[in-house]
């Protein structure tokens, strides 16, 4: 996959040593309910699963390394998650280096994630959520089209404790137009 500015690949080994440097720096776990992995071995274990959900007979889990097209310096990773087939929808995710932040790129995932979960996937619904102190998240799914549909109490074990969080629909219909 790729938008003007990024790629988009799935998941693979060779990723690791970003998949973990992502996933270990503070300001990233800030609204990630993950947690700092404890040890490369750790985030291997994760990569690991990941990259079996792919290969899967019917894939429900779809994670992309993002990278800059020009420089293809990483800058982040992103998901899919679908539901049963019955259901026709999915869960969007994003994660970015902070340096990457505040220049469009995550409105640019997210709209290009839908375009295959709606085009490619041909998916009825998409789902989103974010902690409601998350503004910055906030704001790129409204921007997208997103309605927040409501908010789960005390949903999200972040490190500073139970966040609230906002949940996100779109559905075709509303994309489309």
């Amino acid at each position: 996959m790729y938008s003007d500015r990024l790629t988009y690949q799935l998941l693979k080994v060779s990723d690791l040593q970003e998949f973990h440097a992502l996933h270990s720096i503070p300001e990233v776990d800030q609204f990630n309910t993950l947690g700092i992995p404890e040890s490369i071995e750790v985030s291997q274990q994760l990569l690991d699963e990941a990259i079996k959900a792919q290969k899967q007979k019917e894939v429900s889990k779809l994670t992309y390394s993002i990278k800059l097209k020009e420089s293809k310096d990483y800058i982040g990773f992103c998901g899919i998650i679908k539901s049963s087939k019955k259901y026709a929808k999915a869960e969007l995710w994003m994660k970015f280096y902070p340096k990457f932040w505040n220049k469009g790129y995550a409105t640019e995932t997210i709209q290009t994630l839908l375009k295959a979960c709606f085009e490619e996937h041909q998916l009825h619904r998409v789902e989103a959520g974010c902690a409601v102190e998350n503004q910055a998240s906030k704001r790129v799914l409204e921007k997208c089209g997103f309605v927040v549909e409501g908010i789960q109490r005390k949903n999200l074990p972040l490190k500073s404790g139970w966040s609230d969080n906002y949940e996100f629909g779109i559905l075709e219909e509303d994309w489309n137009k």
